[in-house]
């Protein structure tokens, strides 16, 4: 009997946009996870299951092995460090930027900046690689008020279209990183389940460069 597989995803747009791609790799849900309350769904091949959890915690589950593969975007993982995990595929989907945005023209205050941002790892690491000191405040959302409002000087976000920001009067400023969707899979099943892997690999990369 084949050893089961787990597939790890997040609800949304890296979701709709991964399904073709899992398609083309002989895997379709049974269940659709818009309607299904379900957070485990069967998949047409009977070894193989979708377990669907927050984007931020895709990484933690294939690292501990809960998921032997997942899809997580770019920005999450450079925020959770990758340990424990092989990113062997950048899937080209979900793209944007992680950008700096602030007021263009408001100087900000004397002493160190404040940024807000739920990258907190990512911010830390970029301004320090730079040598230039901040404090950094954590948010979970909403993160073009934080200037507005003075609780911050700059944030550090996910760029696609610019429109919000535009709309709440700020502008990117530096570009930290371009993000897209990448294919994780837990080091230990890479080993254990090689063939299988490697094969469901073989056809997303196809159909990525398709």
């Amino acid at each position: 009997m084949t050893a089961p597989l787990t597939i790890a995803l997040s609800k949304g747009r890296i979701f709709k946009e991964t399904l073709p791609l899992l398609a083309a790799a002989g895997i379709v849900p049974t269940d659709d996870p818009e309607t299904s309350r379900k957070l485990i769904l069967d998949t047409d091949q009977p070894d193989v299951k979708l377990v669907i959890i927050r984007a931020t915690d895709v990484p933690t589950y294939v690292q501990y092995g809960a998921a032997d593969l997942g899809v997580a975007g770019k920005d999450v993982l450079l925020e959770h460090g990758g340990e424990g995990l092989y990113e062997p595929l950048d899937l080209k989907i979900a793209r944007c930027r992680l950008m700096v945005a602030g007021h263009p023209e408001r100087p900000s205050r004397s002493g160190r900046p404040r940024i807000a941002t739920k990258f907190v790892n990512t911010t830390r690491r970029y301004f320090a690689d730079r040598g230039r000191q901040v404090e950094v405040i954590k948010l979970y959302g909403s993160m073009e008020l934080a200037p507005l409002v003075g609780l911050a000087d700059y944030i550090v976000d996910v760029v696609d279209t610019g429109n919000t920001l535009k709309a709440n009067g700020l502008a990117p400023l530096e570009h930290i990183a371009d993000i897209s969707s990448r294919l994780i899979v837990n080091k230990a099943a890479m080993k254990m389940k090689h063939a299988r892997i490697k094969a469901i690999m073989a056809r997303m990369a196809a159909a990525v460069t398709a």
